[in-house]
């Protein structure tokens, strides 16, 4: 089928042996690649009960059709496994340039299996799996591991070789049920604790090789296609807006609907947001615009510290969801600061969503007394410092390195965590968004702000966020067109540059396949229901999409909220439109 090799590898680490395996039309043509293939390779291969950080837990490297063709926005690759964090299915996604070197290996996916008997680098070439000793790499930082690796095993044959490396830090040889998959320095398969499977199977880092292409069905057209799209971005709002200021232009406009999350999602607008806005980090910072390979948002913000004690750190960020995590949950009114504390999370190799939101309720449990470890909003130092006990399991640490349900209990504090399946949410509030109680509560993989990007038809004004009756309907349209994103695989950012129209045709130029969006709408409802087959056959219950206690109390500034009936219709009217 044109867009794929047909082919997966298959890695017994254990063994320390590959295979490849065949991988028929059918599948690809009922499920695409990228999220829905390793959806459908996931339920097939995984045991029933798998124990996340034991062998029998599969790990899968996927890329979709559109990676390495002339697609804008189709540097991506995705990470799909059972999450140690929720026991449920996990899927986390990463940009920058080794998606195409992922690609370019000459399979559809790369499964692993099993566990390698000793700390490993694996390398994957399109002739299979070759394994590397490194044991010298233990307990080293992500900066220095990709460093190193590359120093050593990145190397390409010849100039039309890819070459990519995705590794893993300190926090995910600990066991830190959220640790993360990284690349390119600061690019990110951040969430659900991809990273802590990883390590778990002995793998330090993987190094991606090769020179495979996909057949594209029709290569002129699609090269027209986007020749068409790079044209119209010039005059684009939306493409000004993130080469301009990124995502951090998010924290002034959430602050201003009141679904800002503050200090522990108990208020909705946080009174030092200038301090901590897109201003305040492109004034303060040396800041130039960074993109991913085939792109022209260039959303990344690549920052240098200017004064200060941090006077001199560079790297990429802060993206919003860490500016909310940090200056709105834990109330830290630097950027400064929060950069400085996104750079050790990116050093240790932990999601900043889950580490800020962790960090952030010991705050409250201290403030409650039901914490004796001495911790306050807005304390930088000391958060910190509390980051690296997080990642070496010390102390406190201890608590919070297993994840929210294990922290409010241990604090005897249930129901007062913020999270869906065990997962926390992103910067939405849905007590003013409620569209986003519906998307936390259904997504797969825990309380997810991607898998249908709702908060943009809510602030946009597509739909009054306060609407319950048939919002569902809306939500499906837009969650249906970005669960195929995740096949072909696409960056979420493009969602206004691929609206229905246009994706099916980038699915036409790319593997063939023709249809109207009903007909795109089923390929997308294989793929969401082979995840949710997943989940129910990991023990996911009715208890596990609902909205957590905290979240169903009135904001503290506002007074706004969202109801246990609001939500009950939105999930009600979910189910039955999805037929589930």
């Amino acid at each position: 089928m044109d867009g794929f090799y047909n082919q997966v590898l298959v890695v017994d680490l254990s063994g320390r042996q590959s295979h490849i395996e065949p991988v028929e039309d059918r599948i690809l043509s009922s499920f695409l690649g990228g999220k829905g293939l390793s959806s459908w390779l996931l339920y097939e291969r995984n045991p029933k009960g798998a124990d996340p950080l034991e062998p029998e837990n599969h790990l899968v490297f996927a890329t979709g059709p559109a990676t390495g063709s002339a697609a804008w926005g189709s540097s991506r690759y995705g990470v799909f496994t059972k999450s140690p964090l929720t026991g449920l299915y996990a899927e986390s996604y990463s940009g920058g340039r080794v998606p195409e070197a992922v690609g370019a290996t000459g399979f559809d996916a790369v499964v692993l299996h099993g566990k390698s008997p000793a700390l490993s680098v694996l390398e994957i070439t399109p002739e299979g799996a070759r394994f590397h000793d490194a044991e010298d790499l233990k307990g080293k930082d992500t900066f220095d591991t990709e460093r190193l690796v590359k120093a050593r095993y990145g190397s390409k044959p010849s100039g039309s070789w890819k070459s990519g490396i995705v590794v893993t830090g300190p926090a995910a040889e600990n066991g830190v049920r959220f640790s993360i998959i990284k690349n390119d320095g600061w690019r990110c398969a951040g969430r659900a604790g991809t990273g802590t499977v990883l390590a778990a199977k002995n793998l330090k880092a993987v190094v991606f090789k090769g020179d495979k292409k996909r057949k594209i069905h029709d290569p002129d057209g699609l090269k027209a296609l986007s020749k068409m799209l790079a044209a119209e971005s010039k005059e684009s709002p939306v493409v000004h807006a993130y080469k301009s200021m990124g995502t951090s232009q998010m924290v002034k406009i959430l602050n201003g609907a009141g679904a800002f999350p503050t200090r522990y999602w108990s208020m909705g607008q946080a009174p030092h947001w200038e301090k901590i806005s897109a201003d305040a980090l492109h004034t303060q910072c040396r800041v130039t615009p960074h993109a991913c390979a085939k792109c022209f948002l260039s959303c990344g913000r690549m920052t240098t510290i200017l004064d200060g004690p941090h006077k001199g750190l560079t790297l990429e960020g802060p993206e919003y969801e860490t500016l909310y995590a940090f200056g709105g949950l834990c109330m830290i009114d630097s950027v400064d600061e929060i950069a400085r504390l996104n750079h050790l999370c990116d050093s240790l190799g932990m999601d900043t969503i889950t580490a800020g939101n962790l960090c952030a309720f010991a705050m409250k449990a201290f403030e409650m007394k039901t914490s004796d470890y001495e911790i306050r909003f807005g304390q930088a130092d000391e958060t910190a410092d509390l980051l690296e006990l997080i990642s070496n399991q010390k102390d406190i640490g201890r608590i919070l390195a297993k994840g929210i349900t294990h922290a409010e209990e241990t604090f005897g504090m249930t129901g007062m965590g913020v999270h869906v399946k065990g997962m926390e949410p992103a910067g939405y509030d849905p007590r003013v968004l409620k569209g986003m109680g519906l998307a936390y509560a259904s997504s797969d993989r825990g309380a997810c702000h991607l898998r249908a990007t709702f908060y943009k038809p809510e602030l946009a004004g597509m739909i009054p966020p306060s609407q319950i009756q048939d919002k569902a309907r809306l939500f499906i349209d837009f969650e249906d067109r970005l669960t195929l994103f995740d096949s072909m695989i696409l960056c979420k950012f493009f969602r206004d540059i691929y609206p229905w129209e246009l994706l099916g045709d980038l699915i036409r130029l790319t593997t063939g396949v023709e249809g109207d969006q009903d007909t795109l709408s089923a390929i997308a409802r294989n793929t969401a229901k082979k995840a949710r087959d997943f989940n129910l056959r990991e023990g996911m219950t009715p208890d596990h999409e609902i909205l957590p206690d905290a979240l169903f109390e009135p904001l503290q500034d506002s007074g706004a909220r969202i109801s246990r009936d609001e939500m009950n219709t939105l999930m009600q009217d979910y189910h039955s439109r999805r037929a589930w």
